[in-house]
Order: C-alpha cells, then structure tokens, then sequence
C-alpha cells in the first residue's frame, strides 16, 4: 500500500446528512494515515447505472492501490451480496448489483477476482441494515490500506452480477445509432457513443464530415465549446471520451428538454 493510502467515496448519500461523515469517521478510526478523495456524493439516487459511469470513467485517474468504494444500493439489507473486486491496481468495494460492471468489463484478467465479504470480524457490529456503507464497506476498505490481504474478507465468487448497458449500433457503412445516456452537473448530455467508436467509422481528421441529428435537426460537431457563440445545440467529444450535447455556458438538458434514452445519430458524409 501507499504510505497514505487512497481511498476513493462515490454514493448517492448528497451532503444533507451525516452519512458521508460516519464513513469517513469509521475509515480514520480503523487507519488514521488513509487519505480520503469524494469522487462525487450527488449521483441520482438509487441510480446504479450513474454510479457506474462515474466510476468506470474516474478510477484509473487514481494511483495503483487505490481503494474505491461505491455505495448507491437501493437492495441494502436484502440479499444482495457485499463484494470487494480485486484488480491488478486497484480495489473496489460495494454492493453486488452491477455497479462495478465497467471494471468488470476492463480488468478481467489474471488479477481479477470478485470477493463476497463474509469475514464480519472486519465490520461494524450491525445494528440495523440499512447502513452497510457505513458497516460494512468502510470498514473492510480500512482494514484493506493497512495491509489485510484480500483472500482474509471472504470467498471467491464468479455469479457477480453485471449491468446491460446500451451500446451504439451500426446501420450499413456509415450511420451510428446511439442514445443519451447520463446527464452531468453544467446540463450536458452524454451519449453511449464514444471517440473509439467515431474512429471506426471515420479518420480523425475526417470530424468536420460527421453529420449528427438529433430530434430532427442537425447538431454541429466542434473541438471544444467556446468555438459556439450563440446558444445553439452543439456535440463535442468530452474528456471522457464520449459524444455530448451541449450549448456553451447554458444547460442543454434543460434548454432543449432532453432525456434520458433520446436517440441520436451520426452520418459520416464524404
């Protein structure tokens, strides 16, 4: 482990209540040396599929060792299984309902391994069940930067459940059909469609030819947002690498009333 070691917090707790707190409270009574990152406390609640993203997209931001936890868990206290995933540079610690698919999907190799906590001489003594972020998760991920090793918090497991995710299709030589997936805080829409996918189908030098449309009307594609000057919908690839809808400095969710599931595509023109 690092001197201090990492561990990472991505829930759907907001800040209104003390939540967030406790498990910080609970990691720095077990290991005072941890060092604590939020990733963000504002995903939707119970909102899995946004949980995941966010974690698919900012973990490997952080250096080897690093310790994730992910609590947005609306089946707390029921049967669904704590897990800890183990990867060849990090660890992810949360419930087992496809919240860690992205990892699953990336790391599945000969370092991979998927955990059901079990050992619960490493938690909190339970007084209810609807905590387990703050019993159960933060704890273990405590235990784990001082040095635990991973096989002592339970048994292997290969059941793990994984999240259907909406992925773009192709129709002929030259369309991508895709969707707006997530929203971010400034009211950009995110789409399923990434820069690797964009690639395939056309050379990067080739953007200025990518025809977007979008609730019938044709969005231009720019490099970045201030080459947008009025309020009009834009799409640019964001520093995730996903195709988003935007209008510079204004909320395009809100703007142009776009949800969840909107289609979209994309025509290579040459």
């Amino acid at each position: 482990m690092l001197e201090r070691p990492i561990i990472t917090l991505t829930t759907d707790y907001g800040l209104k209540d003390s939540f967030v707190g406790m498990i910080k409270g609970v990691i720095l009574g077990i290991n005072p040396q941890a060092k604590i990152i939020d990733i963000t406390h504002k995903i939707e609640r119970h909102n899995i599929y946004e949980a995941s993203q966010v974690i698919g997209m900012s973990y490997k931001y952080f250096p080897p060792t690093a310790i994730h936890i992910a609590v947005v868990d609306p089946e707390v206290g029921g049967s669904r299984r704590p897990i800890l995933v183990v990867t060849e540079n990090h660890y992810f610690i949360g419930p087992d309902n496809g919240i860690f698919t992205p990892v699953f999907e990336k790391e599945n190799n000969n370092f991979f391994k998927v955990l059901n906590l079990t050992s619960s001489h490493y938690f909190l003594p339970i007084t209810g069940n609807t905590l387990h972020g703050r019993d159960i998760f933060a704890p273990v991920a405590a235990w784990l930067s001082k040095g635990v090793d991973s096989s002592k918090f339970g048994e292997q497991i290969f059941d793990f459940v994984k999240i259907t995710f909406s992925n773009p299709s192709l129709s002929g030589d030259n369309i991508i059909h895709g969707e707006v997936v997530s929203f971010d805080h400034f009211g950009n829409a995110i789409t399923n469609i990434t820069s690797e996918t964009l690639i395939r189908l056309a050379p990067v030098d080739a953007k200025h030819k990518f025809k977007i449309k979008y609730k019938d009307q044709i969005v231009p594609f720019v490099n970045f947002y201030a080459e947008v000057k009025d309020q009009s919908l834009s799409a640019t690839i964001n520093g995730f690498g996903h195709l988003e809808l935007f209008v510079n400095q204004k909320n395009a969710v809100q703007l142009f009333n776009i949800k969840l599931g909107d289609p979209l595509s994309i025509r290579v023109e040459n």
